[in-house]
């Protein structure tokens, strides 16, 4: 019997959070935006934790923002993720944090402050995810 390719395990996609799954899938990141008082936020929720309106629209994010935070996991080794994983929780210029990879980057030179840009990487069958590289 042959060895079988690791599948990420799929995140939840319920009523709240649709509008961001399939805003990646059409090659967008979008951000939950507050009807009511414009508060931003993620993870996408049905309710402004600020003035508690269920008023929402989004906004589109430019991808772009600044390494808050991160961590890199070199084991155990866990499929389908290449090693070492370097994992950061970026503020994004939008005004919301999202935690993801970054690819690209030797873990040495990684750097609290540093920019970053998300790509949209198609990871498997309807399952595309933002990660981020360093900017330019």
């Amino acid at each position: 019997m042959g060895a079988k390719s690791s599948q990420r395990i799929r995140p939840v996609e319920n009523y709240d959070s649709a509008h961001f799954w399939q805003g990646l899938r059409d090659g967008k990141l979008l951000i939950q935006e507050c009807g009511a008082c414009g508060l931003r936020r993620h993870p996408p929720q049905p309710m402004c934790e600020q003035c508690q309106s269920l008023d929402w629209t989004t906004v589109e994010s430019s991808g772009r923002g600044t390494i808050y935070s991160y961590t890199v996991i070199h084991y155990p080794e866990i499929p389908p993720f290449e090693y070492p994983n370097a994992i950061v929780l970026v503020d994004l210029d939008e005004g919301v944090r999202l935690a993801s990879q970054l690819r690209g980057a030797d873990p040495d030179d990684i750097a609290i402050g540093q920019r970053v840009i998300a790509k949209l990487v198609d990871v498997q069958d309807d399952l595309t995810l933002p990660v981020f590289e360093i900017a330019p």
